[in-house]
C-alpha cells in the first residue's frame, strides 16, 4: 500500500479572508507605487502554497477574528490543495509583476498585479476560486505542483 498524507482540510472562510487581505496591501501597493508591498504578497503566497495554509502571513488573522466573532467551525472544510495551487499561481504572477517594475516596465509592471487583485478580489467576494478550480482538472502543472511540495497521489509508489 502507498504511503499517503492526510489530506488537511481548511476553514474557506480563511482562504476567503486572506485573499481579501491580499487585495487591500495589492491595492494600496498600486496606487502608492510600492513594489516592494507586491513583493511582500508574493512572499507570503509563495511560502504558503509551498509549506501549507497554516503558514500563511495573510490568513493568520483569521483564527482570532473568528474567535472574536463567535463563529462556529465551517461547515464545509475543504483540501488545502487547490487553494494553495492557486497562490502558488498568484506567488508567479506577483514576481513576475514586481520583476518587471524593478526592471523600469512601469505600468506594465502592474499588469500581472492587477490580475492578482481582480482574482483574489473575486474569491473574496464570492468563495469563486479560479486556481482551485485549475487545480481539480489534473493537467500536467497541478501534478508538477503535487511533486513539487511532496503530496503523494493515492496508488503512488
Amino acid at each position: 500500500m502507498a504511503n499517503q498524507r492526510a489530506i488537511r482540510l481548511i476553514d474557506p472562510r480563511g482562504h476567503r479572508f486572506g485573499a481579501a487581505f491580499s487585495v487591500i496591501l495589492l491595492v494600496a501597493a498600486a496606487l502608492l507605487n510600492l513594489p516592494i508591498v507586491v513583493a511582500f504578497v508574493a512572499v507570503a503566497l509563495g511560502a504558503s502554497a509551498l509549506f501549507g495554509t497554516r503558514y500563511s502571513i495573510l490568513g493568520r488573522p483569521w483564527p482570532e477574528i473568528r474567535r472574536i466573532l463567535k463563529l462556529g467551525p465551517p461547515t464545509q472544510p475543504e483540501p488545502e490543495y487547490g487553494p494553495r495551487f492557486a497562490q502558488a499561481l498568484g506567488f508567479l504572477f506577483l514576481v513576475l509583476g514586481f520583476a518587471l517594475l524593478v526592471a523600469g516596465a512601469g505600468p506594465i509592471g502592474w499588469l500581472p498585479v492587477i490580475a492578482v487583485i481582480v482574482l483574489q478580489t473575486l474569491l473574496a467576494v464570492t468563495g469563486y476560486c479560479l486556481g482551485c478550480k485549475l487545480y481539480v482538472l489534473h493537467w500536467w502543472v497541478p501534478d508538477l505542483f503535487d511533486r513539487i511540495i511532496g503530496r503523494r497521489t493515492v496508488g503512488a509508489e
